[in-house]
């Protein structure tokens, strides 16, 4: 048998090349970006028994969430007092006796209790606004004349949109149109 002839495969051996860097341009834009920059924050705390004052700048954040807790928690007690009013007013059923004075005087009140309850869902609509406006950092300003609302007078109507003489303005609006 012949011998088969060995071939000699030449191993060539590749030499790794040298990656160099490719230059970084920085590309400087000319436009202005309108968008405003969002700094993320850590959450400010205040103490439960925080009140705001004159003294600090208005509407800083601590006064945003004194009110944003404050409308917060009012909202809460709204919507469990009308659950409550709920309950109890279907439990209260003198409407089946027999006495028509009785039927007349449970009617009556049912009839106040309902416009109560419609008054606070009302009211729960405006707070839920207010706090959209405390996102909006719109909460604190008169929606009319943009001017400071104050303290004192969110304080007493943490739900107000405008200043006094605006709130009067719009009153004194409604009721020449009611007029009509």
């Amino acid at each position: 048998m012949p011998k088969a002839a060995k071939s000699k495969k030449k191993v060539t051996k590749i030499k790794p090349k040298k990656i160099s860097k490719p230059k970084e341009t920085l590309k400087v834009s000319t436009k202005i970006s309108k968008a405003p920059i969002k700094i993320s924050k850590a959450p400010i705390k205040i103490s439960k028994t925080y009140t705001p004052k004159d003294t600090e700048k208005y509407m800083c954040e601590k006064h945003k969430v004194f009110f944003r807790i404050k409308l917060q928690e009012w909202r809460k007690e709204l919507i469990k007092a009308n659950n409550e009013a709920l309950y109890n007013g279907s439990m209260d059923d003198n409407s089946i006796s027999a006495d028509i004075v009785d039927q007349a005087s449970s009617y009556t009140d049912k009839n106040v209790e309902m416009k109560a309850i419609n008054r606070q869902i009302k009211l729960i609509s405006e707070i839920d606004k207010a706090l959209i406006r405390i996102k909006d950092e719109t909460y604190g300003y008169c929606l009319d004349t943009a001017e400071p609302i104050g303290l004192k007078r969110l304080m007493a109507r943490p739900v107000a949109k405008y200043t006094i003489a605006a709130q009067e303005k719009h009153e004194k609006n409604e009721k020449v149109h009611a007029d009509d």
